[in-house]
């Protein structure tokens, strides 16, 4: 008798437990928390950067982990005498229904319109726009 007759083989297809729309909620959520701490950085005049680990080769041709900052890209910005906010799922703008970014006259209020976004995307109302954006990816 061979080793693998002794094993119980069985065809199977491995299925995910979580939901595909709960995940791209969560990572909208992630993301807005993030522009958070960005806005917090912008307001003290800083720029908010996050550590990102890569791969290089050193002087000896070896491959080795190394960490570098990064800066992260605001979701604001100003024009227009005031601050354009847009909610972004990756890089794609995502559509809030009348149009793509909300206005506001400061920086400072800025953070309310992120505890908005953060508030709708908890809510799931957030969702068909994330739906919309990856129709679209999927298309082209």
């Amino acid at each position: 008798m061979t080793e693998l007759a002794k094993l119980t083989i069985k065809t199977v297809i491995r299925t995910s437990n979580t939901d595909p729309k709960m995940q791209r909620r969560a990572k909208l959520i992630a993301a807005i928390e993030e522009q958070a701490k960005v806005l917090a950085a912008a307001l003290k005049g800083e720029a908010y950067q996050v550590k990102k680990s890569s791969w290089m080769k050193n002087a000896d041709g070896e491959k080795v982990a190394v960490e570098k900052m990064r800066q992260v890209r605001a979701w604001f910005f100003e024009q227009d005498g005031g601050w354009y906010v847009q909610c972004r799922y990756g890089s794609k703008i995502l559509d809030l229904g009348k149009g793509n970014a909300v206005f506001v006259k400061a920086l400072k209020d800025v953070d309310g319109v992120l505890e908005t976004f953060l508030t709708a995307a908890n809510a799931g109302e957030l969702d068909a726009a994330i739906e919309a954006v990856l129709a679209k990816r999927k298309a082209a």
